[in-house]
């Protein structure tokens, strides 16, 4: 992957968490596979873009962010 390529992909990463954290403060009714859903892709996104641009603290982080995303969105499809 190219550095701009990595720049763009972590880019639309951060871009998905922050659009799920939005999204958490201003509904009413929270779908949670949404927001799950947002925050792992951002994960995956953010952590693919730090193979290229490598920050161990940052990959560290979007791991733990992932699994906890994925662990709610397991819960979420449960609970359905």
């Amino acid at each position: 992957m190219s550095s701009l390529t990595a720049n763009i992909v972590g880019l639309l990463g951060s871009a998905l968490m922050v659009i799920a954290y939005a999204y958490s403060n201003v509904t009413k009714q929270m779908n949670f596979v949404l927001f799950n859903a947002l925050n792992l892709v951002g994960a995956i996104l953010l952590g693919a873009s730090l193979t290229v641009h490598y920050n161990m603290a940052s990959m560290a982080l979007e791991f733990v962010w992932g699994g906890v995303a994925l662990f709610g969105l397991i819960k979420a499809w449960r609970g359905r």
